[in-house]
């Protein structure tokens, strides 16, 4: 089988790609390609090594991210085994443990709703009452007018955004969703967009799935940065209220450059208000749709501020994009779900939509706090601003990453490395760090454990 296996696999010594990273990847297009099965045996870390004339260091983290990644097992006394693929596997993509996580871990990945922060009283009623709403006879493309309404007023109030006058707003299924709708009704083909590298990588899948060209487009600590976008793009996606993954907040000076560059290069921003409601002690930066509603498509979800069980979330933009949105669904038939919709509504026609991201705002520092104590009590450095639900630990290599995650989910708590949401080849090494998921009693337990394995990895 080492013969076989080393036949499929090609290393690139000269790339910049650790071996490792390109081992791990070659191993994952066997498996989905059906050169592998699951039920497959697969050879020692020794011989593997010995086949591709590398280390066996190297081997055994390729195969150490597998395990992580739920597609090997091992069996005791008798060797690793290939598993069926995981399911969300798609284009030889790294997956991290948070595709594979389940209810037997605890997870800390980031992009996780704070669940227990939910009023249960408060949601119960909402449904009970949305439910006892007429059926809707036709379906409405743009979305529920008391929905419309109560976002409306949700982004004037939380994020200073007027999406009246000039602009149109519209219900949506999700950011991804939206994505994708923009990418076919908007966008061509062929056309290139530039994407922030490393980002989110369900907004890389849904342009791919309209057949748009996705870019890399580097960031720093202040951002995306507008004076290494790639030439003759279409569009630019980015995150600029928490950057997704890295967690920084884009500066006011960056947001101007990047509007500048816009409308000055006639290109669309789509700005992704990822975690822009969870900010604590930081004064909120202008949104780019308030400052260039003109050229800015904005969008928000109530995946991450309440629970993806709404499956509801909403675009804003000028009406010529809106126009082009709805007759794309209406050529397709897609509508946005109406019911929970109607549940928002609900929430926020009785304050409860109020209450809840007040009371957020009160339960998500202290658990920041507690991350950062437990992380810098064991010599390690955060990244990303005093906003939103997760922090980045850096790692110096892509190894130290991949033992991280591993260790992690040895011990029974998934976390996410950076590998995974790289478009180009990973530059930046580290885990991203959730602190909204649990309970506070799997919480207290799971930090601790991640932080011993982030440090062991970075030591």
């Amino acid at each position: 089988m080492s013969e076989v296996i080393a036949e499929l696999l090609e290393l690139d010594r000269s790339g910049s790609t650790p071996l490792s990273v390109q081992l791990a990847d070659g191993l994952r297009r066997a498996a989905t390609s059906g050169a592998l099965h699951g039920g497959d045996r697969l050879p020692s870390s020794r011989s593997l090594a010995a086949q591709l004339a590398v280390s066996r260091t190297v081997v055994a983290a390729a195969y150490d991210q597998l395990h992580a990644e739920g597609w090997l097992s091992g069996r005791r006394g008798s060797g690793t085994y290939l598993t069926a693929a995981p399911a969300a596997a798609h284009h030889g993509l790294a997956m991290s443990a948070a595709s594979t996580a389940t209810t037997a871990l605890l997870d800390l990945c980031p992009g996780a709703p704070c669940v227990p922060a939910i009023d249960r009283p408060a949601w119960r009623r909402a449904w009970r009452t949305a439910a006892d709403r007429e059926p809707v006879v036709r379906k409405q493309r743009a979305g529920e007018p008391r929905y419309l309404a109560a976002v409306t007023e949700h982004l004037l109030r939380h994020r200073g955004l007027s999406a009246t006058g000039g602009t149109a707003i519209l219900a949506t299924s999700g950011t991804s969703a939206a994505v994708n709708e923009i990418a076919c009704a908007v966008l061509r083909p062929g056309d290139r967009v530039a994407m922030e590298d490393p980002g989110y990588q369900r907004a890389v899948g849904a342009f791919r799935a309209a057949g748009v060209r996705v870019v890399p487009a580097p960031v720093d600590d202040e951002g995306l940065r507008v004076d290494a976008l790639p030439s003759d793009i279409k569009a630019v996606y980015c995150t600029p209220a928490h950057q997704f993954p890295l967690g920084e907040r884009m500066t006011a000076t960056r947001r101007v450059q990047l509007v500048d560059y816009a409308r000055a290069n006639d290109v669309l921003l789509i700005e992704d208000d990822y975690d822009g409601e969870l900010r604590y002690d930081t004064a909120p930066l202008p949104l780019l749709a308030a400052m260039a509603p003109d050229a800015v498509v904005h969008l928000g979800t109530t995946s991450k501020i309440l629970s993806p069980t709404l499956g509801a979330g909403w675009l804003v933009a000028e009406p010529e994009i809106a126009d082009a949105v709805l007759e794309y669904r209406e050529q397709i038939g897609s509508t946005p779900s109406h019911a929970g919709q109607l549940v928002l509504a609900e929430l926020a026609a009785h304050g409860d939509l109020a209450r809840h991201l007040r009371r957020l705002r009160r339960i998500m520092p202290p658990r920041r706090a507690f991350v950062v104590d437990e992380l810098s009590r064991r010599g390690l450095t955060i990244r990303g601003d005093d906003a939103g639900s997760h922090i980045v630990v850096p790692l110096a290599t892509a190894e130290a990453e991949h033992h991280a995650i591993a260790e992690a989910r040895h011990r029974g708590v998934a976390l996410d490395g950076l590998a995974r949401h790289h478009v180009g080849p990973q530059a930046i090494f580290g885990v991203a760090l959730g602190y909204s998921a649990l309970p506070d009693n799997e919480f207290t337990t799971a930090v601790p454990i991640a932080a011993e394995c982030l440090a062991r990895a970075f030591g």
